[in-house]
């Protein structure tokens, strides 16, 4: 192994060369490599090319205060190392080794006093495990020492990095006694760097001792013979303790052979009581019968026993005799297809012969006869022959079969001969092959129904292969026929002459390609679910729609794969083995359509919402043939859709927020305008559906947008108002015509509505005040007085007096005219959108009238003597203005 550079004494020095004057104690130094970490698309960080650089953990003591630094060194064209950075290990927050790379040497640690935390940090990347794990040790040991905490670590096993500490301890020793010819200084930099207590930090020795004790309590005893001897009867004792229990509880069975017994042996004295009889009858016959008539009798009698018991054998023997066609196709037979015939034969046989020697088709008299035993073993034996020979043989056949296909080029250059002209798979011929078998599998079924589980698991994972591979040449050849440009990712960011969003492309094309996606596979992934259902002999009715039974009656909900519920346990068993098999004959192909979503996300985010369009109307329409597994797979796929459309509002939600950044913005915002032409495009794309989607893109970008707004016009609070209204004004034109149809963005419109008036007389009564201040004061005083004057007193009050009154009316209106147009002009000089100074100047002179009104009438109250322009000739004066 090469020598760590932490033990290279000349880069130290060189190191602590390179921070002369900075006061700064190097205690441990190593070489990196630096990569700068980047968000991917995943959330995992990417890395550009590694850059050398050189970590050194620095010390500065201030009396009784220690400091801890982190520099990074690099080097220079000439070779030297000079410092680049340095951070503080008081801010150090997290400490995290990068799980998806697979050396394990990456690390990446961040610091809570960086400016930008949106910005990844860069990745730190060791030679190997040990020099990794000695740094971090380090740091670790300084942050405990130093600041009495410890940083977040992730990614890291503690217990790993603790047996690892242990392990390494001698060899830090040696290290120290190595450098000790160096002085006193480089022993104590290279025990402080090196040396970690474990107990310290993970476990203590109180602990530990606990810990192999309990271990040590699970000893085996097997080095001990006479204990593991007694072990051995004592497990045995309860062995034969299990064997009585079992017995105690089939008593019900013994009884019930009991019962049998005595009625058996009440037939039996029945039996005893009519021969008794029937001796007396003979004996009184005998006495009148000749002696040889008695002979001739017993003679006739046994002469008719034998001939039917003969006949009985006769029977019993044409049961048992196996013919030798059968016994040889079965046990030494083939199984191509010119001898299927012979094979259904001797399977049927074989079924036929094991059914006449049960209970009832034979009499149970004869089914304790040694001959019925053997010939019962015998047909077992050659049945487990059969059913052996007969899986392997098939299993090996479904392989070859789907190996023969895959192999064949023609076959996949056939699903494409010509660019944008795909057809769908053609499984004709591979499922005329499989039904040879069909049969046969039926009758291995009857045989032995267990048989069949490896046999439906070998031809789901072939096809399973089949059909993935078919997808992704199905997937990729779309992708390559599919011409399309690339359309702009920064929808609501850029200059405001921007014209990104005017010259949108025509991506209908990817809608197209998702749909040919869709009507090829679709059908193909059913028929093959079908299929799989009749061939490999699952006792359930045809696949329906969730939802609907059998006769078109409406059902409950199940959870299983489309199938009608089942009432016998042994259906309900086949439905559970029939998810069990389409799972793994369709299992990973939704990866393939995800493929294709991600290729069109990638084109255009916004054909997300066409493409979860087409897949709800797949998802609603109800077709008698639809399998459950494909609705499960268009969840997926509507769920991914809706995963990705989200992923492009979020990302454009950030672009919006990036604006509050800006050190001072004028005028209106560019995403303002181009917001309004995304929603007209998204609803193009919608087609007055998929409005929940749509919906809630809507109200996030634009809850957004509002705040975004506040945020930037309170950076200048002298032209909030102006910023204000003007947004607001541009976005109430921008979206008119789209709210009028989207209930929605109707409602957004009215909040920006109601913001835009409210911004606007907040400027109108600022520009009113500032022109005509000394009349509203003096208005304002008054209605302050008259909460705790009289108004006939007010006149008299200091300030207020008519004469006051008359000087305030002249130096408010006499320039009349001019103050009216010095206010015009200082409005259209604040508004950068001049097409707003019409009806900002109508609300200005309204919003004036009516607050003279109020004048006028105030002092015709307070001063009804004095004489002051009537209201309407101001309003005829302003509008000669």
């Amino acid at each position: 192994m090469a020598k760590s550079s932490a033990d290279d004494e000349e880069l130290r020095r060189a190191c602590q060369a390179a921070i002369e004057g900075s006061k700064q104690k190097i205690m441990i130094s190593i070489r990196v490599a630096k990569r700068r970490g980047i968000w991917g698309k995943s959330g995992k960080l990417a890395s550009y090319m590694a850059k050398p650089r050189v970590l050194a953990l620095c010390l500065k003591s201030e009396g009784h205060k220690k400091q801890a630094f982190l520099r990074v060194l690099k080097y220079s064209s000439g070779g030297v190392i000079e410092p680049a950075k340095l951070y503080k290990l008081k801010h150090l927050s997290r400490v995290e080794v990068i799980t998806n790379e697979p050396s394990g040497c990456t690390f990446t640690m961040g610091f809570d006093n960086l400016s930008s935390q949106s910005v990844a940090p860069p990745q730190w990347t060791m030679r190997n495990i040990d020099d990794r794990n000695r740094i971090l040790f380090c740091i670790l040991n300084v942050c405990k020492e130093a600041f009495g905490r410890l940083p977040k670590v992730v990614g890291i096993d503690v217990v790993e990095m603790a047996l690892w500490a242990k392990e390494n301890k001698p060899s830090v020793i040696t290290q120290k006694n190595q450098q000790a010819g160096h002085g006193p200084v480089s022993t104590r930099v290279a025990e402080s760097d090196l040396k970690v207590t474990v107990e310290k930090y993970l476990i203590s020795t109180a602990e530990e001792d606990d810990m192999e004790a309990l271990l040590g309590s699970y000893v085996m005893g097997i080095g001990e013979a006479e204990a593991f001897s007694a072990r051995l009867k004592r497990e045995l004792l309860a062995l034969e303790a299990a064997n009585v229990h079992a017995m105690l509880e089939s008593e019900p069975l013994v009884e019930e052979v009991l019962q049998g017994l005595d009625a058996a042996t009440h037939c039996v004295d029945d039996m005893d009581e009519w021969l008794g009889t029937f001796n007396v009858k003979l004996r009184h016959i005998r006495e009148d019968i000749e002696s040889i008539e008695t002979r001739n009798n017993k003679l006739e009698m046994h002469s008719v026993n034998n001939k039917a018991l003969i006949q009985e054998l006769d029977k019993l023997l044409e049961r048992l005799c196996v013919p030798s066609e059968y016994a040889t196709c079965m046990s030494r037979g083939k199984f191509d297809e010119a001898r299927m015939t012979q094979n259904i034969e001797a399977c049927e046989w074989l079924t036929g012969a094991l059914r006449g020697i049960e209970v009832p088709n034979l009499d149970s008299t004869y089914g304790n006869m040694r001959a019925v035993k053997e010939k019962r073993a015998e047909l077992e034996k050659l049945k487990a022959t059969f059913v052996r020979r007969a899986s392997g043989f098939l299993i090996k056949y479904f392989a070859n079969l789907v190996d023969s296909v895959m192999s064949d080029k023609n076959y996949f250059s056939q699903l494409s001969k010509q660019r944008g002209q795909l057809k769908q798979p053609d499984h004709a011929d591979l499922r005329y092959k499989c039904r040879i078998y069909a049969h046969l599998l039926q009758h291995l079924k009857s045989l032995d129904k267990n048989c069949l589980l490896p046999l439906r698991k070998a031809y789901c994972s072939s096809l399973n292969l089949l059909l993935r591979r078919e997808a992704r040449e199905f997937a990729n050849e779309l992708r390559a026929s599919t011409k399309v440009s690339i359309s702009p990712t920064t929808w609501l960011e850029g200059s405001p002459g921007g014209n990104q969003i005017g010259n949108s492309t025509d991506t209908s094309a990817l809608s197209d390609a998702y749909i040919k996606m869709l009507t090829i596979f679709i059908p193909l992934l059913v028929d093959e679910s079908s299929f799989l259902a009749h061939f490999m002999c699952f006792e359930v009715p045809a696949l329906v729609p969730p939802g609907v039974g059998a006769n078109g009656n409406k059902r409950g909900s199940n959870d299983d794969l489309g199938i009608m519920n089942m009432d016998s346990n042994d259906s309900k068993a086949d439905l559970q083995s029939l998810n069990e098999s389409l799972q793994d004959l369709l299992d990973g192909i939704h990866e393939d359509f995800y493929a294709v979503v991600d290729w069109a996300y990638k084109i255009d985010p916004l054909r997300c919402i066409s493409m979860h369009l087409i897949t709800e109307r797949y998802l609603s329409g109800q077709q008698a043939d639809a399998a459950g597994f494909v609705r499960v797979l268009l969840g997926y796929l509507a769920s991914k859709i809706s995963l990705q459309f989200n992923r492009f509002v979020d990302e454009a939600c950030h672009q919006i927020e990036r604006n509050e950044h800006n050190v001072r913005q004028m005028g209106i915002l560019p995403y303002i305008p181009r917001f309004a032409t995304l929603a007209i495009r998204m609803e193009q794309y919608a087609q007055g559906q998929s409005r929940d989607l749509v919906d809630q893109a809507y109200t996030k970008l634009v809850s957004i947008i509002f705040v975004t707004l506040e945020k930037v016009a309170q950076t200048d609070p002298k032209t909030y108002d102006i910023f204000l209204l003007e947004n607001y004004a541009a976005f109430l034109n921008s979206l008119y015509d789209v709210a009028n149809f989207v209930p929605t963005l109707a409602k957004f419109y009215q909040q920006a509505s109601g913001a835009y008036e409210e911004a606007c007389m907040r400027h109108i009564n600022m520009l009113i005040h500032s022109q005509f201040e000394r009349l509203f004061q003096f208005a304002r005083k008054i209605k302050d007085l008259m909460f705790t004057v009289s108004p006939e007193e007010i006149q008299f009050q200091l300030g207020l007096s008519k004469m006051e009154f008359r000087k305030m009316l002249k130096s408010s209106l006499s320039g009349f005219d001019k103050s009216i147009a010095a206010m015009h002009k200082k409005l259209q000089k604040s508004l950068t959108s001049q097409e707003l100074l019409p009806s900002l100047w109508e609300m200005c002179k309204k919003a004036f009238m009516d607050k003279y009104v109020g004048i006028t009438q105030l002092a015709a109250r307070i001063y009804p003597t004095e004489s002051i322009p009537s209201v309407s000739e101001i309003r005829n004066l302003l509008a000669s203005l």
